[in-house]
This record gives structure tokens, C-alpha cells and sequence, in this order.
């Protein structure tokens, strides 16, 4: 290679590096502006999720402490101040102000704290919780509640494949004894206990009520029954 080439070729890679550093110099606070964005935008996602994490233990922490109480008052009292931002915690705290309400003998307090989530205008409570929570209004209220209510809403979550239909029918049996038509309570009791999704203990609340009634258990139940 002459000089001259050689001198041609280092001029040529010095303004190569030139043009570079000028190109540098120009967009170098886009650069750093990406990785700010990118720095940034990681340090406030950990802080948001340990935000959350730190609010969900205190309203566990809340909670626990409330149902911790030594008096069921004191516990109910807790329970309905707390106030969680998350519809999960306020579903458990719902569900368990409810269940202590039932134990005080509030049962009229509990049946609206189960109405109000089973009438919930959030649309992300999954239906199988509104369907608990009516089911277990129903139950709260009981003979307060006028029969042909008590009976067109277990009717409704009686149907066939509805998640509690066989707990509705069993409520639904109760109260064809509270008004005397035994019969029609032993036929719902005889077609609960010969369903597939029968759970043991309704089995045998369904067998000890239809012995206690007089009737006749299913010929597969009887035969169950006699092997036992």
C-alpha cells in the first residue's frame, strides 16, 4: 500500500469516528432517556407491588385481629368497620361478619350482609359467592322470611345443575315439614340422596330426616343401608 492510500485510509476512519461521536453527541440524551424510562419504570413497579403486598398483610393482619376478639360483639363490631380497598378481603370480611352476626342471634343483620354481596353491582364477583350468599340469607332469615319468598328463591337455586341445587332442595324439604306435606318432603329427600353429587353429610341428613318422617329409603339407599 503507498502513503498515499494510507494516508487516504486513516483520513476516511477519522471522520468515521468523527461523524460517530457527532452522532453520539447528538442523540445521546435519547439513550439515556430510554434507560431512565426503563430503570424507572422497573423501581415503581416493585414499589407498587410492595404497596400492595404491605396493604394486604395489613388487612389480613386487620382481619385476624378482629376475629381474634374474646367477645362475639367485640368481633362483629371489628369486622364491620373494617373497610379493605381489595373486593376479595371485602368478601371474606363479609361472609365471616355474617357468620358471627348468626352466632350472636343478629340473624336479620346477617341476611343484609349477605344480601349485600349476593346483590353486589361489581360484576367480578364470581356467581358461585352471590349464589352462597342468598343461599345462606335464606337459611338466616328462616321462618322470618314469608314462605312463598323463602320457597320461589330456593326454587330458583334448585334447578337442575345450578351449584347448590341439591343444599336448596334439602331447604326446600324443610319446608314442606314445617307445613305438613310429608310426602312431598320425602320425595325431594329421596331424590337428593340417589344423586351422584350427593355429599356425605347431606346423605345422611337426607337419610336420618326420611327415617324421621316415616318413609321409605330409595331401594339403592336401603340396600346401603342393610351392608353398612
Amino acid at each position: 500500500m503507498s502513503d498515499s492510500d494510507s494516508f487516504i485510509e486513516e483520513v476516511t476512519e477519522e471522520v468515521r469516528r468523527d461523524r460517530l461521536f457527532g452522532y453520539i453527541r447528538k442523540y445521546a440524551w435519547v439513550a439515556v432517556s430510554v434507560v431512565v424510562l426503563i430503570v424507572g419504570g422497573a423501581a415503581y413497579n416493585e414499589y407498587s407491588k410492595a404497596q400492595q403486598r404491605a396493604r394486604a398483610q395489613a388487612t389480613g393482619d386487620a382481619i385476624y385481629s378482629a376475629v381474634e376478639q374474646n367477645e362475639n360483639a367485640a368481633r362483629i363490631a371489628s369486622l364491620a368497620a373494617l373497610d379493605p380497598e381489595a373486593k376479595e378481603a371485602t368478601l371474606v370480611i363479609d361472609f365471616l361478619l355474617a357468620s358471627h352476626q348468626v352466632v350472636e342471634g343478629q340473624h336479620a343483620d346477617a341476611a343484609v350482609t349477605l344480601d349485600r354481596v349476593a346483590n353486589a353491582s361489581d360484576q367480578d364477583i364470581p356467581e358461585i359467592y352471590r349464589q352462597i350468599a342468598l343461599f345462606k340469607s335464606v337459611a338466616a332469615r328462616g321462618s322470618e322470611m314469608a314462605m312463598a319468598d323463602r320457597r320461589s328463591t330456593l326454587e330458583a337455586m334448585a334447578a337442575p345443575g345450578a351449584p347448590l341445587a341439591l343444599l336448596a332442595q334439602e331447604q326446600l324439604a324443610l319446608a314442606d315439614i314445617e307445613e305438613s306435606k310429608t310426602d312431598e318432603a320425602i320425595a325431594r329427600l329421596s331424590v337428593i340422596i340417589v344423586d351422584s353429587g350427593v355429599t356425605p353429610g347431606l346423605l345422611r341428613r337426607a337419610t336420618q330426616l326420611i327415617v324421621a318422617l316415616g318413609g321409605e329409603l330409595p331401594a339403592i339407599q336401603a340396600g346401603q343401608a342393610g351392608s353398612e
